[in-house]
C-alpha cells in the first residue's frame, strides 16, 4: 500500500492510531517539544489537514498519545500486580513497575528529557486517565480520597522519571517512604471517619 492510502479508508479510529504511532516514533527520536503537526503528517504520509481532522492541536495530539499509552502501561502494571494483596507492597510494586515500563519504552521515556519534562508534568497533573490507572492499584477509583492519593502518586512517579534516583535501591527507598505516607493518610482518614461517627 502506498503511503497515505491507509487514510483513504473509512477507518477513523485506525487512522487516529496510525497518527499516534507516527507521533510516538517522532517523540522518541526528536523529543516531545520538537515535534509539530507537520512532522507527524510527513511521518504518517498524509497532509497536515488530515492530522488536524483527527487532532485539533498539538496539545490534543499529545494528550491523546499520553492517554493511549497510559492505558497500555496501566493494564500491564495491573497484570504484574496479580496476586499481590498487601496494600503497601501493591502500591510500591505498582509504582516501580510504572517507572520501569516508561523508562524501557523509547516513545515514553522521551517525555522525560530536559525539553519534555514540563509537558509531561502538565499532562500528568491534568489527566483523569492517568489518575484512574494509578487508582487501579490504590483502590476504588470513584473514591475521592483514592483520587487525591492517585494524583499525588502520579506526581511522585513523574518526579522519579524526570529526576531519577542514584540507583534502583535508592528509588525503592524513596518510593517506600512515599507509599507509607499514602497508607498512613488512608489510616488517618479511617480513624477520623470513625471518630466523627462516634460524636
Amino acid at each position: 500500500m502506498k503511503p497515505g492510502n491507509w487514510l483513504d479508508r473509512d477507518y477513523g479510529a485506525e487512522a487516529a492510531q496510525r497518527l499516534l504511532d507516527a507521533a510516538g516514533e517522532l517523540f522518541a527520536e526528536r523529543g516531545v517539544a520538537a515535534v509539530g503537526m507537520a512532522d507527524v503528517a510527513q511521518a504518517a504520509g498524509c497532509s497536515r489537514a488530515t492530522v488536524y481532522r483527527y487532532f485539533a492541536s498539538r496539545t490534543e495530539l499529545r494528550t491523546a498519545f499520553v492517554h493511549r499509552e497510559a492505558r497500555r502501561v496501566g493494564t500491564a502494571v495491573v497484570a504484574e500486580l496479580d496476586g499481590v494483596s498487601d496494600p503497601h507492597e501493591r502500591v510500591l510494586t505498582g509504582a516501580q513497575a510504572a517507572v520501569r515500563r516508561v523508562r524501557l519504552d523509547p516513545t515514553l521515556s522521551g517525555w522525560f528529557r530536559e525539553d519534555g519534562g514540563g509537558i509531561a508534568m502538565s499532562l500528568a497533573q491534568s489527566s483523569p486517565v492517568i489518575e484512574t490507572i494509578v487508582s487501579a492499584f490504590l483502590g476504588d477509583a470513584a473514591d475521592a480520597a483514592i483520587q487525591r492519593r492517585a494524583r499525588w502518586l502520579v506526581r511522585v512517579i513523574v518526579s522519579l522519571l524526570a529526576m531519577p534516583g542514584t540507583d534502583a535501591d535508592d528509588e525503592r527507598a524513596l518510593l517506600d517512604r512515599f507509599v507509607r505516607a499514602i497508607l498512613t493518610e488512608d489510616a488517618d482518614d479511617d480513624t477520623a471517619h470513625r471518630s466523627a461517627r462516634r460524636r
